[in-house]
């Protein structure tokens, strides 16, 4: 088995260099093509993410080899000595179900890696540039992620302000299908929060900015609606979700604007999310019936909880993928024994069909049944022990130890023997 993995991640290497050697989806089929003839690699797989660029392999090519192929792919200038890690045989399975089950995710336990490696095992099955090696570890891979995912809960908290914010929103709105939500900003806040609030279901968003423009950019991204902060007033009373993110140094919601807004609503509950600082929502909010007002320290506490508990959880999925690397690489084990058996079996097959015919030529010329059974007996038991006995002699006189144990275990297990 000769699987390899040399990569550059979040912790290696700074977003400067990451970038230079990632592969955009459009380049990769070619990429993978190249890397494909380059001697030494049989089947290839390349995955490439905001926060890794990692080149799997199977075939005797070396991490130095590919290192240098790396740099020259992307052009020269590039040294990346410094930042590479390389992983081989079972430490590159081990690598590939942490990746997979977002072990090794700069936000722990996050589910969004999973399926950029599906994505990458599947433009390399399209290119023809994978084989029964890496579609086993993949395959594998994709598996113990599954395991992790369905025993273990280290992906089940939400561990960024975005997340959390619509984690909260949950605890209000059990259907969040069913309701509309106002961002105030136009920000990478503002429009990660879009986008899990839109995973979640959400239909309706409307987007709020001093620029409308922004606005109308993240909007077209969404399918919402823009608005500039003049319309705020209107928007209110219709939005079941806040969230407000803004570099605004006066309150955009104050009390009154709220409180006319929860009358108009008929005291249906709204949640609000302040990120902001300074804040966007006056404090003072959070008094009123109906409103459930969550600040950026209240989240980022929501967050921390839940960063421990993933960290708990952690240590479950490590035994998780601790057991299926350990199955894989016994499963990999007993299938390259296969040849082996396969002409041990043809080996004695002979011996026997040859031991059988002379028994047969000796009954027919009239010899004893009992001494012909004798000879069968006692030529089977010396051709099939030949080689073996003769390996345990050698083994003997070079003093090899462990070949020798070995073949006395093989010779004298009795398992299965009634």
């Amino acid at each position: 088995m000769a699987f390899n993995v040399l990569g550059i991640n979040h912790k290696t290497a700074p977003v400067a260099l990451r970038e230079k050697v990632a592969f955009n989806e459009e380049r990769l089929a070619g990429a993978l093509q190249a890397l494909r003839g380059e001697s030494g690699v049989a089947e290839a797989v390349i995955v490439s993410t905001c926060n890794r660029t990692e080149l799997y392999w199977a075939g005797p090519a070396t991490g130095e080899e590919l290192s240098r192929w790396l740099e020259s792919h992307h052009g020269s200038g590039i040294d990346l000595a410094a930042s590479l890690y390389l992983h081989s045989a079972g430490h590159a399975v081990e690598h590939a179900f942490r990746v997979a089950s977002g072990l090794d995710s700069m936000v722990l336990g996050e589910a969004q890696i999973l399926g950029q490696l599906k994505d990458a095992y599947r433009i390399a099955q399209q290119a023809g540039s994978t084989g029964p090696e890496l579609n086993k570890l993949f395959q594998a891979a994709f598996s113990a992620a599954k395991r992790v995912r369905t025993e273990t809960q280290v992906g089940a908290n939400a561990v960024s302000l975005a997340s959390a914010t619509v984690s909260l929103a949950r605890r209000i709105f059990a259907d969040l299908g069913e309701h509309t939500a106002l961002l105030i900003g136009a920000g990478e806040m503002i429009a990660l929060t879009a986008r899990h609030l839109a995973a979640a279901g959400v239909k309706r968003m409307v987007i709020a900015n001093r620029t409308l423009s922004r606005a109308q950019t993240l909007a077209a991204e969404l399918q919402a609606y823009a608005v500039d902060l003049a319309a705020l007033d209107r928007e209110l009373p219709a939005a079941d979700i806040v969230v407000s993110c803004t570099a605004s140094l006066e309150p955009l919601i104050t009390k009154a604007a709220a409180a006319a807004a929860v009358r108009a609503r008929r005291r249906r509950p709204v949640f609000m999310a302040d990120l902001a600082v300074p804040r966007d929502i006056e404090p003072a909010v959070a008094d009123l019936e109906d409103v459930y007002l969550f600040s950026i320290d209240d989240l980022q506490q929501v967050v921390e909880e839940n960063r421990q508990q993933r960290e708990a959880a952690a240590l479950d999925a490590r035994k998780v993928i601790e057991q299926e690397v350990a199955r894989f690489l016994a499963d990999a084990r007993a299938h390259g024994a296969g040849p082996a058996i396969r002409t041990l079996r043809q080996q004695a097959d002979a011996i026997r069909a040859q031991t059988v015919e002379q028994g047969r030529r000796m009954l027919a010329a009239g010899r004893p049944p009992e001494e012909v059974i004798e000879f069968l007996g006692t030529t089977l038991t010396n051709r099939l022990l030949h080689a073996p006995t003769h390996a345990l002699r050698q083994a003997s006189e070079t003093a090899d130890a462990a070949l020798a144990q070995t073949l006395i275990r093989l010779l004298t297990d009795d398992r299965g023997r009634s």
